[in-house]
Parts: structure tokens; sequence; C-alpha cells
């Protein structure tokens, strides 16, 4: 049936929507005699018909990938509870240099390819140095051989001196991803855009008064003396103890994070009210308010952070939101996602995952099997997989993968795009299987699939298969880690349109296909 599906696929409009229609009664007809996993395929056939995708296939539009510099935001959805009764919220999700974000301006200018990819790379090495930091202190082997970035000042030195010195590093663009939310910080409550990051556990906004350095953001300073539901952390307290680094000031709590370029943030660990839509606010959150910080963040007004870490946001609310969390990243810059807290509704053609919490704090850990290009499983030994592990990231742009398992990868990929008779193009950066599309509006590529633990599976779309620099450059949008130790990551290209939901008290991570 999956055969018949794909060679039909193809054929015009009216004989796609009588197909579909076959397909998903005989998945009813299958469901009805409890022959679930033969109906849910079907219903996946019946939705890749509709797309136009084959499974050996899928067709890309060059103008989807390329929007004019007129292009207008398109609707986003609404802030919501799902429910009158429900404790599940939705947030509207967008790209930072889209047209949707509120720091998109049309005298500004976004940042090239190469400074995209340049900072990406910066990300990937952090992550992998801190996994291999964290293995060693667990008594693993040392998996990476990355060099320990250079230093930020030590909290309590740098907020009680304005001579401190800064780090050597003067801070290049800080890799935590393409995709903003705007939050509600204070009473009365500021709106801020923030960067959301899968990948840090502490949130944290520039404050008033900066001391020393500020980086230059879009929107003013959050300033606590105009809240009235602002609060130092002590030092005596717990949630002081939380943080990974901190200090301490006239008896109160300081924090501090740094990043793989060099860049930091810190000030007091504070409390105050978090409005996360109209509708929800997290009253007594604690964040970091930054006086001093370091670094270009693409004039975002801070980071929202949600990893698995006692700072957390899913964590501080677990009572709240039961530890549930859920995003969708658009397909387009255009487009708007949604960032959603709570357990809603299950979504459909949902396939979910072990989340490996042993494997180490923050980062939410997979367990990646196997890879499909064309339909057609690569010859990956497990081990391959095996010994790096796997994380999901939401910041890092590229998924990285262990070199064997590119390779093969890239070859599968490259023999598909040769016999289609597509022109190759020059590398971008650390993107080395590129084509020349010009003149073309619409093209075939080969799909490709991720195989997780428990049978889930991220068909990735097609605008997440392929980055495209220009018409003439559009490359597969993975790359090889330097060393087979290093840990695997799946980043937000693959993850666009996907469901992802991330259940920390059950530890598992799930994706449904087409949630935005």
């Amino acid at each position: 049936m999956a055969a018949a599906a794909a060679r039909c696929a193809g054929h015009g409009g009216g004989g796609g929507f009588l197909l579909r229609r076959r397909l998903l009664a005989a998945a009813a007809f299958l469901a009805a005699f409890g022959l679930g996993a033969a109906a849910a395929a079907l219903g996946a056939d019946a939705d890749d018909v509709a797309a136009g995708r084959g499974h050996d296939h899928v067709m890309l539009s060059l103008e989807d990938m390329f929007p004019d510099s007129s292009s207008s935001c398109d609707a986003p959805p609404r802030e919501h509870k799902h429910g009158a009764t429900s404790s599940t919220t939705r947030m509207t999700i967008v790209h930072r240099h889209g047209p949707c974000s509120p720091l998109a301006a049309a005298h500004s200018k976004p940042p090239s390819h190469d400074e995209i990819l340049a900072a990406d790379q910066n990300r990937a090495e952090s992550i992998q140095h801190r996994v291999s930091t964290t293995a060693t202190s667990r008594g693993q082997p040392k998996r990476s051989r990355r060099q320990q970035p250079s230093s930020a000042p030590a909290p309590a030195a740098s907020l009680s001196s304005s001579t401190a010195s800064l780090p050597a590093s003067p801070g290049r663009a800080l890799g935590t991803g393409n995709y903003v939310v705007t939050v509600g910080l204070g009473t009365p409550a500021s709106r801020y855009t923030v960067v959301f990051d899968t990948g840090s556990d502490t949130t944290w906004v520039q404050c008033q008064p900066c001391v020393v350095v500020c980086y230059e953001q879009r929107e003013k300073l959050f300033d606590p003396a105009r809240s009235s539901t602002y609060a130092n952390v002590s030092c005596a307290a717990p949630a002081c103890s939380d943080l990974d680094t901190r200090g301490c000031s006239g008896g109160h709590c300081l924090y501090g994070v740094q990043y793989g370029d060099g860049s930091y943030s810190i000030g007091f660990f504070a409390m105050d009210t978090l409005t996360l839509s109209s509708y929800d606010a997290v009253k007594g959150f604690r964040f970091g308010c930054g006086e001093r910080n370091e670094g270009l963040f693409g004039e975002a007004a801070g980071l929202l952070g949600l990893g698995r870490g006692k700072t957390s946001l899913p964590v501080q609310t677990y009572d709240k939101y039961g530890g549930v969390f859920a995003h969708c990243l658009p397909a387009r810059s255009t487009g708007t996602g949604y960032l959603d807290f709570g357990a809603g509704s299950p979504a459909a053609r949902l396939t979910t995952t072990p989340m490996l919490v042993d494997n180490g704090p923050t980062f939410y850990y997979v367990g990646l099997t196997g890879i499909r290009v064309g339909g057609r499983l690569l010859y990956i030994p497990q081990s391959v997989f095996a010994t790096a592990g796997t994380i999901v990231d939401s910041g890092t742009v590229i998924t990285r993968l262990p070199p064997a398992a590119y390779s093969s990868l890239r070859s599968a990929f490259a023999a598909a795009m040769s016999a289609r008779g597509y022109k190759k193009a020059p590398a971008v950066s650390l993107l080395d299987t590129c084509y020349d599309f010009a003149g073309m509006s619409q093209v075939a590529i080969p799909t490709v699939s991720l195989l997780f633990q428990g049978g889930a599976r991220l068909d990735v779309d097609a605008s997440g298969i392929m980055y495209a620099a220009s018409a003439s450059q559009v490359c597969l949008a993975f790359a090889a880690n330097e060393d087979g130790g290093d840990v695997g990551i799946v980043g937000n290209t693959q993850l666009k349109t996907f469901g992802v939901a991330y259940d920390i008290g059950k530890k598992v991570v799930s994706f449904s296909p087409g949630a935005c």
C-alpha cells in the first residue's frame, strides 16, 4: 500500500485527493479491527500524499527559502490557554531576524551566513566541552579534546569593582539560536524579547543599573526599582545553591553564566513575576538580573532557560505545568510557531522516545539509532551513535553527527542528487554538500529521516533538509563532528514544523509533524 501511495503521489490534484480519501478510509477500517500500527502507517501515507511528499523524495520550494525583503509577517497564533480550566498556556515563537520579530528593523542588517554558521560552530563546541567536562566529573572517559574557553570574571569581584578586567575574548555572536519569544517581567509587567534555549537552565535579562558594561538591546533595560514584586535572593536561601556559578555580595546571591564564545552575564539572582502570556503569570520566578553583560546577543533582552537544571523554567514551574513544554519552529522566517507549557491534547501522529536523563544534566539526551535517506536505511553501526550520544537542542542551527554517520548520509544524499542531475556548488563554511539551483523554482530532494529509540521518527521537513545561502548555494543542512566521541546534536533547522514536546516527569521527548 505504501508503495502504491508513493507511485500515485505525483498524479494531479484530483487524483491525489481521491487517493488520500481512500487511504484514510482504509486506515479507519484497519483501526476498527485493532490494527493500529497498520492504520497509522496508512494515515501517514495519506498525509504524505496531501503534502506532495513521496517516500524517496520531497519537493523543496526555493521561493519559501528566499522570501523577498518586502515580505510581511504571517498572522501569528494568539496566546491562549487550552480550555477554561487548563493550566496549559501558549506563546508565539518568531524568527529573530524575520518581519514578525520585535527585534527586526528596516535599517538593521541581519548577520551573514558565514557569521551564523561560525556562531553555530562556537555553540556546538561549547556544548561538547560541557558534555565532556560533565562526563569526566562523573568518572566517565573524557569524550572531547575541546579547550576551556576564556573565563569570565568571578561574580562577586565583577560587581564589587568597576575596574575588574574583562575577558580576553571580545565576545562574538552568541550562537543561541534563531528564535525568540516575548515575556513580561515585574509588576506592572514590562515586555521583553528573549531567546529561548533548551540548552541553558538559568533565565536572565539585562538590568539597571548597568555596571561596567552592557551590550546593546532593542528594548529598555529591566528596572527592578519599578517592580513592586522584585526581590533579591539571599545567599542563605536554598535557591542560591542551585546555581552552578554563584557568589555573594551584601548578603545577596550573585549568579554568573558564560557561553562558548566568551560572552557572559553576571548579576543578582532575584525573584519576580514572570508573565508568559496575557493569561498566565508565574509568581516568585527566580532569574538573573544581569548588571554586567558582554557579547553580541542580537539585541535580545536576555535568555529563557528551558533545560533540566533546578533553575530552569520547566523545573521551577513543575507543580504548575508538570514539567511539560513543547515548541514548534516555523518553516519560513515570515512565519510563526509556538511555545507551550503544560500537557495539552495528544498531537496527531505523535512518536515518542525516552529522555536519557542518566547521561548528564541540563541537556535533553535521546537515543539516535539510524538515518534513512530516500526511504532507505543507511548502514551505520549502532556503536557510532551510542559512543557519542545525542541531544536535542533548540539553540543549535545545524545538526551535528558523528563523522562516520555524516559520511554515510552525505554519500547517499549526493548519489541521489547526482542521479537527478543537479549541479554541485562550492561549500559554505562547515556545509560541504551544496548545489546550484539558480533559475529553478522547485526541486525534488531525497527525504531524510532520523530514527530514535522506542520507534520515534523525525521525517525532516523539506525546509529542514537543506540550508540556503543563495539560489546558487543550497547545502545539505548537516555537519560532521570533529571527533567520533563528540556528542551529536539535533539542531533547530531539522526541527522546523515539528511539535517537539519535552516531559521531564515521564522522561520522554515526542515529535509530531506538521504542527505549525
